[in-house]
């Protein structure tokens, strides 16, 4: 009877020390609760930022335009030079811009156009008939859309080499420059127009350039290509399109400056 007396006061004690203290706790909150309410609404807002960015990070990274320039079908100078679009949207290609490190200099030129040489009968406006027109805008200039997922080439490597060697003036021997000059770096710089976007976006890839009397070999500088898609990146290039669009100057050449200084002292 004893043990029953002490075990029901024991049990009595632990409710109301338990009751004791949830009066204590909803009495705390009661006090608290204005600043437990803005503690709960920050949480609730960092979640929401952090979802939000999220969301908009995951949305920012399908519409951004992304072009690769890479090699295909060998690994040296004669790889064909590869352009793909793995953008969502279509890139209208504008200007593709080639710059050639020299020992004495860079040479930059643009290559959106091929090379065109005149045949007798060029002249001949039944020569250009409507059917065949899209066919021969294929066949003179590299510029136009590239739909997403799909790639088109430029040429060889060693052809955009040899264009400019051979617009700079400098003598080939096969695959290396005559003479005291040495080629070091190519580096290929795109500049285009993605969907709806005011302003232009860009690629740019350079690759190295060794050779020795057996082979000329080329190879990427970096492992991806460089995005120019910045604010600041894209305000340059718009400043590029700007000046190309109001010269007939397509190549720019330390060397042919210091000779025309040369020529007029």
């Amino acid at each position: 009877m004893n043990l029953s007396l002490s075990g029901l006061t024991s049990n009595a004690s632990t409710c109301l020390a338990r009751i004791k203290e949830d009066a204590f706790m909803i009495e705390w909150i009661e006090q608290h609760q204005k600043v437990l309410s803005v503690i709960a609404s920050f949480g609730s807002l960092i979640i929401w930022i952090i979802y939000a960015q999220l969301l908009y990070l995951g949305f920012r990274r399908q519409r951004s335009p992304r072009l690769i320039i890479n090699r295909g079908r060998n690994k040296d100078i004669n790889a064909l030079c590869l352009i793909s679009n793995m953008s969502a949207e279509s890139v209208f290609v504008q200007y593709i811009i080639a710059e050639l490190d020299t020992s004495q200099g860079v040479v930059s030129m643009d290559v959106t156009d091929f090379e065109q040489e005149y045949n007798q009968g060029d002249e001949d406006p039944s020569r250009h008939a409507p059917s065949s027109h899209s066919e021969s805008m294929t066949q003179t200039t590299r510029q136009g859309p590239i739909q997403p997922g799909s790639f088109s080439h430029i040429g060889t490597f060693r052809e955009l080499v040899e264009r400019i060697a051979r617009c700079e003036g400098i003598e080939m021997d096969g695959h290396t420059p005559r003479g005291n000059v040495e080629f070091t770096h190519l580096t290929l710089r795109l500049i285009g127009i993605y969907g709806p976007e005011n302003k232009p976006i860009g690629a740019e890839r350079s690759f190295h350039l060794t050779y020795n009397e057996e082979a000329f070999s080329l190879s990427p500088a970096a492992w991806d290509t460089k995005q120019l898609t910045s604010l600041r990146q894209r305000h340059k290039l718009k400043k590029i399109v700007e000046r190309l669009n109001t010269t007939n100057v397509s190549v720019s050449s330390p060397l042919q400056e210091a000779e025309a200084r040369q020529s007029r002292a």
